[in-house]
């Protein structure tokens, strides 16, 4: 993609009417806002006004895309299948709506040689203006005392019933002083909703009950629930008790569904 500066929409509207249609969400950001929240280990080497763009699923894609996925290419499923239906998905829009143009897809999952994430997925939704991501800072006069309590974000619409799954980043791509940053919208206003939600994300993540910290416009469904709810190890028994093939050798090595929502999984 030459450099360029362009009407955001002329991104994001191609990009939404694709992903939209299997689950998906799409919010622009310029990275000199991501920058400018994390410290330089990990900032992204592009100018402040490049143009990025978060996907967050929906709770409909498990339907809309993950099991249609899997009824056409699971004997291919080589590692995590929500991990390959995403990349296949965005890499398939991306294709589709800007051939030949270079984009540097960033999916939650990858790491960097040095072993950081290739970017903090939760960080990019919050200065999106997709999702508030609520931190252990954003709680006064905490009742902790020093114990380390890991941050979640919240959807306006969906609650926690939700995953931020890529970033986009259109290198030599950049936007004008017209696109301002939103504010995420704060769902979560009080101290007290604010300390409910990060107790019941660090200690009592598996019975879902933060994700309705608001009253979701979707959740996921039971089916949907029975897959994340299964130990990793046992998705790909579970996913042939359903009917699908996978290949023996198939491994769903995925870290807890705590550390996967930590980095925007289930």
């Amino acid at each position: 993609m030459a450099a360029s500066t362009v009407n955001v929409e002329n991104v994001t509207g191609p990009l939404e009417e694709y992903l939209s249609k299997v689950g998906f969400e799409v919010y622009p950001l310029k990275v000199g806002w991501y920058n400018s929240v994390l410290p330089p280990n990990f900032h992204l080497a592009y100018p402040d006004d490049t143009l990025a763009v978060v996907v967050l699923s929906a709770p409909s894609m498990f339907e809309q895309a993950f099991l249609p996925f899997l009824e056409e290419r699971g004997c291919q499923v080589q590692s995590d299948p929500i991990d390959q239906c995403v990349k296949h998905c965005v890499s398939s829009a991306v294709s589709q709506c800007f051939p030949g143009q270079q984009v540097d897809v960033r999916y939650d999952y990858e790491l960097l040689p040095s072993r950081k994430p290739k970017f903090l997925a939760q960080t990019a939704a919050h200065v999106s203006g997709a999702a508030f991501y609520y931190q252990q800072s954003n709680v006064t006069d905490q009742p902790w005392e020093k114990k380390k309590m890991f941050g979640v974000c919240v959807h306006p619409r969906f609650g926690g019933w939700f995953a931020i799954r890529a970033l986009l980043v259109f290198g030599g791509v950049t936007v004008g002083s017209e696109m301002m940053q939103p504010d995420p919208p704060d769902c979560v206003p009080s101290r007290e909703g604010r300390i409910q939600l990060l107790e019941a994300f660090n200690f009592r993540w598996q019975d879902w009950g933060y994700r309705d910290i608001v009253p979701p416009v979707q959740t996921y469904s039971q089916k949907q629930k029975d897959y994340f709810a299964t130990p990793p190890g046992k998705r790909s028994d579970l996913l042939k008790s359903w009917g699908f093939q996978l290949k023996e050798n198939d491994q769903l090595d995925r870290t807890s569904d705590k550390q996967s929502q930590m980095s925007g999984h289930g």
